[in-house]
């Protein structure tokens, strides 16, 4: 069995692990491994009760890691997620106690809820992978993944996120709610236990590390790349937008990509793969200008429209330039 058909049938493991909780959402399931597997953050956004939580309890318990949650509300600290250093008096010494921040998969539960600082000690810890406390600086452990949860901004009692932390995150997605048929399942199922009881991991950690590692050797043609970039680069320089997309964005972009290549079987990463994934990496970046906002119901429809309007017009790399090495 070749490496990219064993870490698809891997990859096809942990997603039908994961339906088991979150049923007829499929493509929102790939998406959320896909930023697993490139080493990304996730940002979940849609209206209470969609299931935003649970996916990333799903994911969780499917793939053998330390897993944490965060409840995001105004109190709460920013020590109360990196952690505190306390006076033992033992030891007569400070002692630092890990905040529940040091796990492989993070869930940050309606992360717009918290207060700007609070969310703001999130940024070392997504960037660079490691927390600094009191001056001592503590690696996290790898895999690190956020999975962070909110509801739309203008709900009541919410903050919203910086431009600096939401290009932190790989991509955003929506739940949206279930079609008839899985929302009967749901309240089916949910009648005597949750599905999450049943839940256990179908991949162990090492197992994962060797996927992330095999996803990150997926290649990626020059013509592809550039591909990539171009698009990246169109958001900066469209009239309707005040602030296109950064550097960070390109990359990653290139990595999700190359994971939506693993979890299909190949090992090279295909334009139709840049083209899928650009909307759920670019549009949380953007921010459009007030004219272009007033023109739509909402600058969100706005950004959507803006970005398949690049899609449209960025050319894709033709078959031959694509499998150059």
């Amino acid at each position: 069995m070749s490496a990219s058909t064993d870490a698809k049938a891997s990859c096809d493991a942990i997603v039908e692990s994961v339906e088991t909780v979150i049923t007829g959402k499929r493509a929102v399931v790939e998406m959320a491994l896909t930023v697993l597997l490139a080493e990304g953050h996730l940002l979940i956004e849609d209206v209470p009760g969609v299931g935003k939580t649970m996916l990333a309890r799903a994911l969780g318990q499917s793939i053998g890691c330390s897993v944490s949650r965060i409840q995001f509300t105004p109190d709460l600290l920013p020590s109360d997620i990196t952690g505190v250093s306390v006076f033992s008096q033992s030891t007569s010494e400070f002692e630092f106690r890990p905040g529940p921040v040091f796990a492989n998969l993070v869930i940050g539960d309606e992360i717009n809820r918290a207060s700007p600082k609070t969310q703001a000690a999130l940024l070392e810890c997504m960037a660079e992978r490691q927390v600094t406390v009191d001056g001592v600086t503590y690696p996290l452990e790898a895999p690190f993944t956020v999975f962070a949860t909110q509801n739309p901004i203008d709900m009541e009692g919410t903050y919203a996120l910086p431009e600096a932390q939401r290009d932190r995150f790989m991509a955003r997605i929506s739940m949206g709610y279930p079609d008839e048929d899985s929302e009967l399942r749901l309240v089916q199922d949910r009648t005597e236990s949750s599905p999450l009881d049943a839940v256990t991991p179908v991949v162990s950690a090492e197992h994962l590390r060797a996927l992330i590692a095999t996803t990150r050797t997926v290649f990626a043609s020059p013509a592809v790349e550039r591909y990539a970039i171009s698009i990246v680069r169109a958001t900066r320089e469209h009239p309707d937008l005040r602030l296109g997309a950064s550097a960070r964005a390109s990359i990653h972009l290139l990595r999700a990509a190359r994971s939506r290549a693993v979890l299909d079987g190949r090992d090279m990463v295909l334009p139709d793969d840049i083209k899928a994934l650009a909307p759920a990496v670019i549009c949380h970046r953007l921010v459009p200008r007030a004219r272009a906002s007033q023109q739509s119901n909402g600058s969100l429809d706005e950004i959507s429209r803006i970005v398949d309007e690049i899609l449209d017009e960025v050319p894709a790399p033709t078959s031959s330039a694509r499998r150059g090495r």
